[in-house]
């Protein structure tokens, strides 16, 4: 694999950032009608900005580090594929009720079909595969274990907030 194909799925990912965020809006304003209630907004800039720096990063580092994809692209780009598959079948599970914000409906209780079933937490898994593995496609390690380290701090913090809010945990825990 080229430089040039792996910085273009690079920016596919960063398109199909865009239209999760389009989707998400949409599911912000219906939830808010709806009577929703938003927990842990303050580590929402954090994520924001985690996640931009990683499709920011990436490039840069390839380009000022002159880095190549590695041998084992192939792998990396199928743990790419399918992190997006993971993600896409999270959001159409949730439909309306997935967001990029922790936002609960009250009295509603949490969905449990497709990945939800399995895992009480499974776009997570595809944001650390994605996160690891595609840095990792281009070149980047040394993004990729920095925004695999700073995500694991986020993630500890916001599955925290996601189950608190879920009722999965008391409070205070």
């Amino acid at each position: 694999m080229r430089r040039g194909l792996a910085l273009a799925v690079v920016a596919a990912v960063g398109l199909e950032r865009v239209a999760e965020l389009v989707v998400a809006r949409r599911n912000e304003r219906w939830a808010r009608e709806q009577g929703g209630v938003e927990y842990g907004a303050g580590h929402y800039p954090v994520m924001v900005a985690l996640h931009t720096g990683l499709l920011t990063a990436i490039p840069l580092e390839v380009v000022l580090r002159d880095r190549q994809p590695p041998r084992t692209w192939p792998l990396l780009l199928g743990t790419c594929l399918a992190a997006q598959g993971l993600r896409w079948w999270c959001i159409g599970t949730l439909g309306r009720r997935w967001n990029t914000r922790v936002i609960v409906l009250p009295e509603k209780p949490p969905i449990v079909a497709g990945p939800y079933r399995v895992l009480d937490h499974p776009n997570y898994v595809a944001v650390v595969a994605e996160g690891l593995a595609l840095p990792l496609l281009a070149g980047a390690t040394r993004t990729a274990v920095g925004f695999s380290l700073a995500n694991a701090l986020l993630l500890r913090h916001r599955i925290r907030v996601e189950d608190q809010a879920l009722g999965r945990l008391g409070p205070g825990s």
